[in-house]
């Protein structure tokens, strides 16, 4: 059996074709490569059926995804997270049929694993020894353990306000871990000098400048879809920092429409932004095909606090032939809509992921949402990494006080 049926590397710009079995970064013309498969060969050897039986990791797609010897495959047990209906809270929202894509049950807290989980595989395949980083924090700490599970060494950078909690996972794995003074362009100046200096001792994995880390992250969108029964929803909305998992569902749908696995109309795309960094908004409004960087960006959701997406004009094109949108929110309102998911639901996810939440109450008083659409939320991680998100205030009991009925 043959594990994948990658072929090569397409350029999302200029469409040069390159190498999938040699280490690659960007093209020539500083764009990012896209991995492209035998889409006809997979489409006469597998069906969706032939899939019920495999265990449930992303690793069941594994014709479309880049690792070429299963011996290679390296894993925690990533994928099939939840699809849950959120009846609630979608009421409250105005749209009884919500449903989350809860990615905060993956391994390392944080969809950013199943990224990693691909990325590193297929490095580690391809002889890669080291990688190297910039991150907001959950990426990072993904990347260092993976790469602990796959006896990488790992150099990571984040911004010296990220959330502690991924600190503690990149110095527990072992990883070279730099705090820098500054946002996450910032650290990727410093990652980039680095490995530029380093004469191809490192590899550098940083957002779209390696090719698999939107492989892993595409499985999203086919999970979706299998969860539902092979079809589609209406709507998902996606917080969108530097987008990779936003571009990744595109491209599985596109996959999954060319394998014929699913027909018709595809789900309109949603990139959620907060207001206080809002590139991919501001651009889609304009019709622009790429976005400006976002000046002194900030937001407690700081999994999007992206001023500069690499992958910018990607995102866009989704959008655009989704018959999507963007929209950002504020983070008051992307705090409260923590809170009230978690306070009618039991689920206490990620600002990221709430504030895609508060803008499925701003397109449904827009009218952008009809009542009766299905729509899919993305929760990119766990709310406990975030606890300075909530205030806690309790009252404390001396021992031998009864408490209050």
């Amino acid at each position: 059996m043959t594990y994948s049926r990658l072929t090569h590397l397409d350029c999302a710009r200029c469409h040069r074709r390159h190498d999938a079995d040699v280490l690659a970064n960007l093209c020539d013309c500083g764009s990012p490569l896209l991995a492209r498969y035998d889409l006809a060969a997979v489409r006469e050897t597998v069906t969706p059926a032939d899939l019920a039986g495999r265990p449930p990791t992303l690793w069941r797609y594994h014709e479309v995804l880049p690792v070429r010897d299963e011996a290679n495959v390296v894993s925690l047990g990533e994928g099939m997270t939840p699809l849950l209906p959120l009846p609630r809270l979608g009421e409250a929202l105005g749209v009884p049929g919500l449903l989350m894509k809860d990615e905060g049950l993956v391994p390392t807290g944080s969809f950013k694993a199943r990224g990693a989980a691909v990325g590193v595989s297929r490095a580690a395949e391809l002889g890669a020894s080291t990688i190297a980083m910039p991150t907001n924090g959950n990426a990072g700490a993904a990347w260092a353990l993976y790469a602990a599970r796959a006896s990488l060494r790992s150099v990571v950078a984040m911004p010296v306000d990220a959330p502690e909690i991924t600190r503690a996972e990149c110095a527990v794995s072992g990883a070279d871990l730099y705090l820098v003074n500054g946002l996450i362009g910032d650290a990727g100046k410093m990652i980039s000098e680095l490995v530029s200096s380093s004469d191809g001792e490192l590899f550098d994995t940083s957002t779209l400048k390696e090719p698999y880390r939107i492989e892993g992250k595409k499985t999203m969108g086919y999970e979706i879809v299998e969860q539902l029964g092979w079809r589609c929803p209406d709507v998902i909305l996606y917080p969108t920092g530097g987008g990779v998992g936003l571009i990744g569902i595109h491209k599985a749908l596109l996959e999954m429409r060319e394998l014929g696995w699913i027909t018709g109309k595809l789900p309109r795309l949603v990139a959620v932004q907060a207001t206080g960094c809002a590139p991919i908004v501001k651009a889609f409004e304009a019709g622009e095909r790429t976005a400006e960087p976002w000046p002194d960006s900030k937001t407690v959701a700081f999994g999007i606090n992206v001023p500069k997406a690499l992958g910018d004009f990607l995102i866009l094109d989704a959008l655009y032939e989704t018959g999507g949108t963007a929209i950002a929110v504020d983070d008051e309102a992307l705090l409260a809509a923590q809170e009230l998911c978690a306070r009618l639901e039991g689920a206490f996810v990620c600002p990221e992921g709430a504030a895609a939440f508060a803008a499925v109450r701003l397109l449904r008083k827009e009218g952008w949402l009809a009542e009766d659409e299905e729509v899919v939320v993305l929760n990119t991680g766990a709310g406990i990494k975030y606890p300075d998100t909530v205030t806690v205030s309790v009252p404390t009991l001396e021992i031998g006080e009864k408490l209050p009925r």
